[in-house]
């Protein structure tokens, strides 16, 4: 009986299978001039592509030149919008070149699923009027995104305060950067917010509200050291960021030496996060395998993914000393059963000085064998050679670092790690 259940959904699967293809087969056939039109477009330098006519409801306008000369191009699979029932994220690959330097790969992303591109709209619809549908235009004066206008010098805490990860607890220290470091603009380098356009303001807050990643990477830019991938500029509601390589998950299965040298990098990013010259303690929010990506010839582990970053300013936590910020703070171990989860309270990691929660999000959902990811555990670690596993070392500091069974024992754990993995990856070299 049991064979028989089986054999019928073996059937029935092959079935569904079966028309989904055929389905997908019957679309091409009957989209065949649209699908040939769209090869041959170049829909990057369109404007309703772009979402344009959304700004200043937008990230930015600093790249519109170049994608409207055409100078960026869709690779072949991204030009079919057929296939962006599958691009959920609207993330896209794309060719970019200059006169005299060739071309390069870089990724274009819209920072949001059509639905949530489409909610941004409906939110700013209903602040402004009451309705969900709106002149975008004439609607943002009526908005807290058009409040601070020229007359209001700087961007202060009081203003944008839990708008979104980044600004869940802002210092002024931390504003100032922003808007100083600002690439929407090309008076970029004062602090000032007076000193931006009003549409330059504008956009600078929308981003801020719905998706700060573009933030992120201009105010901790790669060029000084920051693990992040390189801002390029933006066109409507379409970012540009430097194509770093493939998504860490490709190599979950690499050479053990290579994943030891992966591994190491990634606790030193913790690291760097969370204590630095700065003062800032860049908390990741949002830690899995696709949100990190490998450069192809230095190897380089980079974040790719950056809209769920909370900043803190140590400096000023020590300034107000809130209740227990001297207090080492030890993130709960979460053993649940989803992939990627991680136990966090925002209002504590911008309180206390010293917290291990980036060491904590990199062991148990990167490292560990709690780590799980598509269906696959064991972590990035997974295997170890015999004389490794025998020694029991390795084991023992993932399983503190990801689950502490003393007191503030993933502080030291991490400490330890670091180190153990740096002598296991120069061994190897």
């Amino acid at each position: 009986m049991l064979r028989l259940v089986s054999l019928k959904l073996g059937r029935l699967y092959r079935y569904v299978k079966l028309a989904v293809l055929g389905s997908l087969a019957a679309a091409l056939v009957l989209n065949t001039h649209s699908l040939l039109a769209s090869l041959q477009r170049n829909e990057l330098s369109e404007r309703r592509f772009l979402q344009l006519n959304k700004c200043p409801a937008c990230w930015g306008t600093s790249w519109c030149r170049k994608f409207l000369n055409g100078q960026l191009r869709l690779e072949s699979w991204g030009r079919l919008r057929l296939l962006d029932f599958f691009n959920v994220k609207n993330v896209y690959f794309a060719r970019y070149g200059e006169p005299r330097e060739g071309s390069r790969r870089v990724v274009l992303k819209r920072l949001g699923s059509a639905q949530e591109l489409a909610d941004i709209d409906t939110k700013i619809c209903r602040r402004a009027t009451g309705r969900g549908r709106c002149d975008l235009l004439q609607a943002l004066p009526a908005t807290e995104f058009a409040s601070l206008n020229g007359d209001v010098r700087l961007l202060t805490p009081g203003a944008v305060e839990g708008w979104s990860d980044l600004v869940h607890c802002p210092s002024q220290r931390l504003l100032d950067r922003l808007v100083r470091r600002y690439a929407e603009t090309k008076d970029s380098g004062s602090f000032l917010l007076r000193n931006l356009k009003d549409s330059e303001r504008m956009q600078l807050l929308i981003t801020l509200a719905f998706n700060p990643e573009p933030l992120v990477l201009q105010s901790f830019p790669s060029d000084e050291g920051w693990p992040f991938a390189k801002y390029l500029g933006a066109c409507g509601r379409m970012v540009a960021v430097n194509y770093v390589g493939e998504e860490l998950w490709s190599y979950f299965n690499a050479p053990w030496e290579k994943r030891v040298d992966l591994a190491w990098q990634l606790m030193e990013i913790a690291e760097q996060l969370t204590n630095n010259d700065f003062e800032f303690a860049l908390y990741l929010l949002d830690v899995s395998f696709d949100n990190f990506a490998v450069g192809p010839r230095d190897g380089k582990v980079i974040i790719v993914d950056a809209e769920n970053v909370l900043v803190a300013d140590k400096r000023l936590i020590r300034q107000n000393k809130p209740e227990n910020w001297d207090v080492w703070y030890e993130s709960k171990f979460d053993d649940c059963d989803k992939e990627a989860c991680l136990s966090f309270s925002k209002e504590i990691l911008c309180a206390r000085v010293t917290v291990d929660h980036n060491y904590y999000a990199v062991c148990q959902n990167l490292l560990s064998r709690h780590a799980t990811w598509r269906g696959t555990s064991g972590g990035l670690l997974h295997d170890p050679p015999a004389e490794i596993a025998k020694e029991g070392r390795l084991e023992a500091l993932l399983d503190e670092c990801a689950n502490p069974k003393k007191r503030y024992g993933r502080f030291q754990a991490a400490k330890e790690l670091r180190e153990y993995l740096a002598q296991l990856s120069n061994n190897v070299r």
